[in-house]
């Protein structure tokens, strides 16, 4: 966050699963390949991404792994009993103490232990905060008053959150994504970087705090869950800033954002002509999310195998313009492209996805500017990314000129291997 030297524009604070990816629906995750590019494109630069989920911050760290996630500036986990920053992945140490505050893991588990409606959920399922268990949710108003009881004879503050239809979560009283969102905009308001707005996205009864947070909109996705939808009747029907979209998942989010009127909501991947590189001129970032589109459209053969794509490419290249591959290998930009041009729709088949995240710009001298990113790109089951870097000069009213690009290989990389099919 400390990129940002004024308050964030947006920040959006989702929930992953079924909030962000759909795992149902969309077994090509193009849902949350369109927020991606959106995210990169309009917001990245002067926006915050927050998620918060259910999840350990071990079992996130898989789902980045299996889904096309972009890095958040904050991740929230074990549903908001934990906080860590992801420039570093440092955990939040205050937010350690206010969690341990009348908490004491073990006579959570010795009190849980005798109720047989209760069952616990996996080792990796838990964390130092929290306790999750099964429920049926016909037991779930009966358990939940007597274990309020018992623990607070024996010293705890607690709270209980049932969501998915079976998941009986035990948390600190202080807990809970709504609070880990009320503490995450105090500290902005305290650095005077309190976002111009927020916007939470939820599908389940674990997300019910986010749309309780003063002056935050609320966006239930389409899918949302019934205990969600439930709370919803009975509480944010009157409330303007609460929507249930019409659309799934991160589909559901980029409509909300349009409804709210948020700024920009139309995707990148919503627009197809896919070479209009020019059209903006004063953002280098918009130029690089178009182009790396552009590059798997080209090879998924979803565009026409047409020379005036490739040319138009090549008059935007310096004619001194150099590619550094993550090899250290180093050629002309130029002859680059035209490797690309040979390469139209050998990936019609493959299942082949390519997404920008983290794009920053630095305006290093007049109409020079030093663009970051990582580049991935998906084919089946195999994941590269490549950090990469791309030198662009502006031209008034022509576009940018790119002069030099370098990639090196990420260490999150699945493949290192300089003999992989890479073309840019």
């Amino acid at each position: 966050m400390e990129r940002l030297t004024s308050p964030p524009r947006l920040m959006i604070v989702s929930d992953l699963d079924d909030t962000m990816v759909d795992h149902h629906n969309d077994p090509e995750n193009l849902s949350l390949l369109r927020f991606n590019s959106l995210w990169e494109d309009a917001y990245r630069h002067d926006s915050l991404l927050v998620f918060s989920t259910g999840r350990t911050l071990e079992l996130y760290k898989k789902l980045r792994k299996e889904r096309p996630l972009l890095t958040p500036d904050v991740v929230i986990t074990s549903v908001g009993t934990e906080i860590a920053y992801c420039n570093s992945m440092v955990t939040d140490e205050s937010w350690v103490e206010i969690m341990n505050s009348k908490w004491n893991r073990g006579i959570v588990e010795e009190e849980t232990s005798k109720f047989p409606e209760l069952t616990l959920q996996r080792a990796h399922d838990q964390s130092p905060n929290k306790v999750s268990l099964n429920i049926d949710k016909s037991n779930v108003q009966a358990v939940t008053k007597e274990l309020y009881q018992r623990l607070e004879k024996r010293g705890l503050e607690i709270k209980i959150i049932f969501s998915g239809g079976h998941c009986f979560d035990v948390l600190p009283k202080g807990g809970g994504k709504g609070q880990a969102l009320a503490y995450l905009l105090n500290n902005l308001k305290t650095q005077g970087k309190l976002p111009v707005n927020t916007l939470a996205c939820g599908d389940s009864g674990n997300d019910t705090e986010l749309f309780t947070i003063p002056d935050v909109y609320g966006v239930m996705v389409s899918n949302a869950q019934e205990e969600l939808l439930e709370w919803y009747a009975e509480n944010g029907k009157d409330n303007s800033k609460i929507v249930h979209s019409s659309e799934r998942c991160a589909s559901g989010i980029i409509q909300a954002i349009g409804h709210f009127k948020l700024g920009p909501n139309l995707s990148p991947r919503d627009v197809f002509d896919s070479i209009e590189c020019k059209a903006d001129n004063s953002n280098p970032g918009h130029e690089v999310v178009k182009f790396f589109l552009f590059v798997e459209r080209w090879r998924r053969g979803e565009v026409e195998n047409c020379e005036a794509y490739t040319a138009s490419l090549k008059a935007s290249c310096h004619p001194n313009s150099v590619f550094i591959h993550p090899s250290g290998a180093e050629k002309s930009l130029r002859d680059t492209i035209d490797e690309l041009g040979r390469h139209h729709g050998d990936m019609k088949d493959d299942k082949f996805r390519v997404w920008t995240d983290q794009v920053l710009a630095t305006d290093t001298t007049r109409g020079s500017w030093i663009v970051k990113l990582d580049k991935w790109e998906q084919t089946g089951n195999q994941r590269q990314c490549c950090r990469t870097t791309i030198k662009l000069t502006s031209k008034e009213n022509e576009g940018f000129v790119w002069e030099h690009v370098e990639q090196t290989w990420s260490k999150e990389s699945d493949v290192k291997d300089d003999d992989v099919n890479w073309i840019i």
